[in-house]
């Protein structure tokens, strides 16, 4: 591996810190969008069920709050209207959706990043492309025939080849994960306003 590196050139470090940023990224997200610490399936029902006769307490809102992102959008509606109990349903809706912004927010961190490498990558092994080229041609007599230091050329080719297909490792899995994590930070949202709206319309039935 290490030959491999040597072989490759100096522009292959910025490649490897890149695919040490992304492996990075991309494990950091899959801890943070487990089920569980987003929207566990059936807290929702949980708490319509706790609802059914009255707003619960500050205590059982500040648990419900800490519990996932689904908890805290929910969360606020209650403590909305353990706040004030007269609020108008677009108030609460209000609330609730200020809430879900946060946690898309949130939900949506480093997603950007991963993105950027997706992107840059393959520049960063055009741009070694381009510098084995140089080589290349530094490697020409005066004449202009090529082997003049076949050192140099043999180099040459391997800083083109080795930082062109290395950028295209980077990239590639990148884009895989940054669409698969995207995919599925949507669906989360849209199972948050899901459920959001339903809470909305089960408080507003409750306080009629």
């Amino acid at each position: 591996m290490f030959s491999i590196i040597q072989a490759a050139g100096w522009p292959i470090w910025p490649l490897i810190a890149c695919s040490v940023l992304a492996l990075a990224l991309v494990i950091e997200r899959f801890i943070s969008l487990k089920v569980a610490k987003i929207a566990p399936p059936k807290l929702l029902d949980e708490v319509l069920m706790v609802t059914r006769q009255a707003v619960p307490g500050p205590d059982v809102v500040s648990k419900l709050e800490k519990n996932s992102a689904l908890g805290e959008v929910l969360a606020s509606g209650l403590g909305a209207l353990n706040a004030n109990p007269r609020c108008s349903e677009d108030e609460l809706r209000a609330i609730m959706e200020s809430a879900g912004r946060l946690a898309a927010h949130r939900l949506e961190r480093y997603l950007s990043a991963l993105a950027t490498i997706a992107s840059a990558a393959p520049l960063m092994g055009l741009f070694g492309t381009v510098v084995g080229m140089i080589e290349i041609f530094g490697s020409q007599t005066p004449t202009g025939a090529t082997g003049g230091n076949p050192a140099q050329l043999a180099h040459g080719i391997s800083v083109a080849l080795y930082n062109t297909a290395f950028g295209l490792i980077v990239a590639i899995p990148s884009l895989i994960f940054w669409r698969y994590f995207r995919a599925r930070v949507d669906g989360y949202l849209l199972t948050l306003e899901l459920a959001a709206e339903r809470l909305a319309r089960h408080l507003n039935t409750l306080r009629k």
